[in-house]
């Protein structure tokens, strides 16, 4: 017998024994098959179905059926559906298993924080967005601001520089005054006024943000610009000790550099005879790598909780220790806040204490600056052929040469650190006499100490350029919040009747002192700014010296009634009656701000209960009005101050003079906006979201307008007449297109616009020369306005010479006032021949965020644009000049002007439309990787995961600059300055583990 039949004959005989096997095993398993409903009986598709404790699953189809093999000795099945309660079955020896689940009404219970208060979300009448922690930015952000980056429609949250030692800037609906640096919304951490640094991103449970005016006219002044309401991680309730920590470790590179000429590029420009042979200096210096450097950062954050039901507690240590791509950047701090409950008198009286305490430090290579954008203009513009240093062995300068410095010795022949200490205490007070009584006591005192000093060796370009011999520069500040807020709420339901009748009153009073000074013509460089007082300058009276002190305070009365009949139609009115300080002196030193909002749940009703499309319908409408008082002190009173000394009769005289002029009608700016919006959730929850449409009217704007004096004083009196509008839509839409046991799919699309348009700023009392606002600068050697506002038309509209050709021997060919093609020496540079050239802020705004779950992985991928915008770019408009040959060029400089011509070297630099691009983009911001582990056995770990992330991860655009992400803040949106810290692009590796 040959080989091959042995074999085949020995399959054969296996051949039973494999289906004996195989009949074992398809003997314990069970097969279940059954139909999923809702409440009416309708069938639901995507239902997960899982065994619990495997991986086994499967889910519904269109009809809500499904079959799944389970082990015939029984288990428990998982029917989990978004919007519906999450049910387990018990399997015994059937075969058919219907199920029924339940609607799900947390999304609806869901607790949404308001002013002074909470809400359900199924009663909330006004535009109010919450982004919980598991849907925030997950990289190493720089504070609370970039984790909410392309999350809430209609807020713009903007990162437009990489410095490690900055924050984000945020606008929501617009710019609302004409001193636009004022357009901040309120942020509160746990009710109390703070800023987006206040607390360590990692320890934020929640943020909610109060879009239009009747959610936030309950916080008058203060809530003019939205507010931003941040919960941090609290202790609660009666559970077993945990630590839970999570750490990453992140590095960065430069998002896009600027495409500059090399030492290469000269030699062979000097060899072509266009650019003179004595600008060879023999070096070959890359200047942008010079100061840059490979950053490792890290964050390490460790929560502590603990108790029971009468005490507990939570305790968060957080250590931020950045590091930016150019060296001497950095950024570190330290933040550990507790939180402690106590329960008293049979659960009737609540004590919540709170503690944080925050230290920051980073170095600083310019006076009053972190990382100085000056010495990166000027690793940009320097000689690639310099030399790092010069034949005596220091750095190689060039001081005949206008604002021409050696980057590396403007970084390494200066010494500077600001550090500051940020303490808040805090204390509430609850107490529930009665089940429906609640009154309730707040007080918080925060204080905030900031120390600079900044100084500047004798090998400084500082001592050749203004002959200093060393300069020194020292500074402080303090800053003092104190803040107490007493409220009393009143809750029933009487029948289908709720009522909630809330009232209260609030004092927060600011205190803020500073001072600085400066000396120079030091005997020696080893003290630095350590002792500023061996500068002889001082002793010469030529040195400043400074210092102040600013105490202002808001006093509050606040009232708000909350109204539910048969949970169908809802009724908000809220109304604060404020004073401020700023406004003393003034007829209407008080102001009053009411709001008033409605809602109609249109599923309620009887019409509605046959339908199985809608979840939840809901139409809201709300108007309020909130206020901006003015900043500056006594505005409304004629004030002297003092000026110029003169010396006279052997001593020196301090001149004392008026400095404003009294106006006592002088009251606070008031924004009146009306909101009008739909709530919806269809299928199950599966699509959700909501519509809005606001305006605004912002009037009373300040401005300083010119009076004649006499008879007045000054020739200058702030007052209020200019009016401004703002009007725009948001959709916010949630999908889960994809729900199965092994994976899942949801993703968010956000969509808003904004107009924002100057109406009027003079009357007949208050006039200008002209009807028009100038506003932004582009810097020297141009020296000029870039943005002009005319009454009637939108903010953020560039204006300047419009050229639409070049000649042969490259010169600009301009579009004159009257439409005409006016050649450069022809043309008349005047402001008559100016024309609006653009807009800096977007049209629309859009974000898509997706999360994917399979298995144990998850993804998220966070993107977001903006649209219908312009920029001023300024790499361009004095990078490729063509006419400062000691500059270093872009090499797009020597590329044809309109595809004609190179420009000519005969042209002066110049702000024109050939630098104003469009900056449309779309962003691919935030894409994060992660693995759970799941079901550990380990004595003491809980759970753990780990992830990689990229941050600003790539961009489409057809903007030239580095990043068309800028600012859109004030009155001169969209411009690139030429001396911000470039953006970067972060990649991070991190762990998450509960113990």
């Amino acid at each position: 017998m040959n080989k091959k039949l042995q074999t085949h004959l020995r399959i054969l005989l296996l051949i039973p024994l494999l289906v004996l096997q195989v009949s074992g095993v398809l003997a314990q398993q069970l097969g279940i098959k059954g139909k999923v409903t809702d409440e009416t009986g309708v069938g639901l598709p995507g239902v997960a179905v899982v065994l619990k404790g495997t991986t086994t699953g499967t889910s519904t189809d269109a009809n809500g059926d499904y079959s799944i093999s389970v082990p015939a000795s029984g288990g428990i099945l998982v029917f989990s559906y978004i919007s519906y309660q999450t049910q387990e079955v018990p399997v015994t020896n059937q075969t058919t298993l219907n199920v029924t689940l339940k609607t799900d009404t947390k999304a609806l219970d869901e607790v949404v924080v308001i002013g002074y208060g909470t809400q359900r979300r199924a009663d909330v009448t006004s535009s109010v967005a919450t982004v919980k922690s598991d849907d925030f930015v997950k990289a190493p952000v720089v504070d609370a601001g970039q984790l909410l980056q392309g999350k809430v429609a209609g807020l713009t949250v903007v990162s437009s520089n990489g410095d490690p030692a900055s924050g984000t800037a945020i606008l929501l609906r617009g710019n609302t005054t004409l001193f636009g640096a004022n357009s901040d919304p309120l942020v509160l951490i746990d009710g109390i006024p703070g800023n987006l640094k206040t607390v360590a991103p990692e320890d934020i449970a929640s943020v909610d943000v109060l879009k239009d005016g009747s959610a936030a006219a309950i916080y008058g002044t203060r809530g003019t610009n939205g507010v931003i309401i941040i919960t941090t991680k609290r202790a609660s309730g009666d559970f077993d000790s945990s630590i839970e920590y999570s750490g990453s470790v992140s590095t960065q590179t430069i998002a896009k550099k600027l495409d500059m000429l090399t030492a290469d590029d000269y030699r062979a420009q000097i060899a072509a005879g266009t650019r003179p042979s004595n600008m060879d200096l023999g070096g070959n210096t890359n200047w942008l790598d010079e100061i840059t450097q490979t950053p490792i950062s890290n964050v390490h954050n460790l929560t502590f909780r603990g108790g029971n039901r009468k005490t507990n507690y939570l305790a968060n240590a957080n250590y931020r220790a950045l590091n930016g791509v150019f060296k001497k950047s950095d950024n570190k701090t330290f933040t550990g806040r507790v939180d402690i409950n106590h329960n008293m008198l049979d659960d009737k009286l609540h004590l919540n204490l709170g503690f944080l305490n925050t230290h920051n430090k980073f170095t600083t290579t310019g006076d009053g600056f972190s990382f100085n954008g000056y010495t990166y203009r000027q690793s940009l513009i320097f000689n690639p052929t310099t030399p790092i240093r010069n034949a005596e062995g220091q750095y190689y300068e060039q001081p005949g040469n206008f604002n021409y410095e050696n980057p590396l010795g403007r970084l390494f022949e200066s010494d500077g650190e600001n550090t500051s200490q940020n303490n808040r205490l805090s204390a509430v007070l609850t107490y529930n006499p009665i089940q429906s009584l609640t009154l309730k006591a707040l007080g918080s005192y925060t204080r905030f100490n900031e120390e600079r000093g900044y100084a500047e060796t004798k090998n400084h370009i500082s001592t050749v350029r203004d002959g200093r011999n060393g300069f020194a520069s020292v500074g402080s500040s303090q800053n003092i919040d104190r803040l107490l807020e007493l409220t009393s709420e009143y809750a029933t339901t009487l029948g289908s009747h709720r009522v909630s009748i809330l009232g209260g009153y609030t004092y927060q009073e600011m205190d803020t002192r500073n001072q600085w000074m400066q000396n120079w013509n030091f005997p020696t460089d080893m003290f630095g700014y350590s002792s500023i007082g061996l500068g002889t300058a001082r002793a010469l009276g030529i040195t400043p010296i400074y210092s102040g002190r600013f105490k202002t305070n808001l006093i509050s009365f606040i009232g708000r009634v909350s109204y539910s009949f048969k949970d169908k139609y809802l009724l908000l009115a809220n109304l604060r009656h404020e004073a401020a300080s700023t406004l003393a002196g003034t007829n209407k030193p008080w102001g009053t701000f009411p709001a008033i909002s409605a809602g109609w749940r249109i599923t309620n009703e009887p019409f509605m209960e046959s339908q199985n499309l809608f979840d939840e319908l809901k139409l809201r409408a709300g108007y309020g009005v909130t206020g901006s008082n003015p900043r500056d002190l006594f505005l409304g009173q004629a004030t002297l101050s003092y000026g110029d000394s003169y010396y006279s009769n052997g001593q020196w005289i301090q001149t004392l003079g008026p400095a404003r002029n009294p106006n006592p009608y002088l009251r606070w700016e008031e924004k009146h906006e009306s909101n009008f919006g739909l709530d919806y959730s269809m299928l199950g929850g599966r699509i959700s979201g909501t519509f809005d449409y606001y305006y605004r009217r912002i009037s009373g704007l300040l401005y300083d307008f010119p009076v004649p004096s006499p008879p007045n004083l000054v020739g200058f009196t702030r007052a209020n007449v200019g009016k401004m509008d703002n009007k725009g839509f948001e959709a916010l839409v949630n999908l889960v297109p994809v729900q199965k046991a092994d994976f899942n799919w949801t993703t968010t699309l956000l969509f808003s616009t904004n107009e924002n348009k100057l109406v009027n700023f003079q009357n007949e009392l208050y006039k200008t020369s002209s009807n028009y606002i100038t506003a932004g600068g582009t810097g020297e050697p141009i020296q000029t306005f870039t943005h002009l506002i005319n009454a009637g038309d939108n903010i953020g509209d560039f204006y300047g010479f419009k050229v639409i050709d070049v000649s042969e021997s490259g010169e600009w060919i301009y579009e004159d006032k009257d439409g005409n093609a006016v050649p450069y020496d022809d043309f008349s540079h005047s402001f008559e021949d100016k024309k609006v050239l653009g807009n800096g802020i977007p049209k629309y705004h859009a974000g898509w965020n997706n999360n994917f779950r399979y298995k144990n992985f998850d993804l998220g991928i966070t993107m977001r644009g903006s649209f219908g915008f312009q920029i001023l770019n300024f790499q361009r408009m004095y990078y490729e000049n063509p006419s400062i040959q000691a500059y270093n060029r872009l090499k797009s400089a020597y590329e044809p002007v309109f595809g004609k011509a190179v420009l000519s070297n005969d042209m002066p630099l110049e702000f024109n439309s050939y630098y104003v691009e469009d900056g449309d983009f779309w962003k691919v911001d935030n894409i994060t990787l992660g693995y759970t582990f799941k079901n550990l056995n380990a004595k003491y770990l809980q759970s753990a995961r780990i992830y990689v992330s990229s941050l600003n991860t790539f961009v489409i655009t057809n903007y030239k600059g580095i990043d068309p992400e800028v600012s859109w803040l004030g009155l001169s949106p969209g411009i690139d300055n030429r001396d911000k810290y470039p953006t970067t692009r972060t990649f991070t590796v991190g762990v998450n583990i509960s113990l």
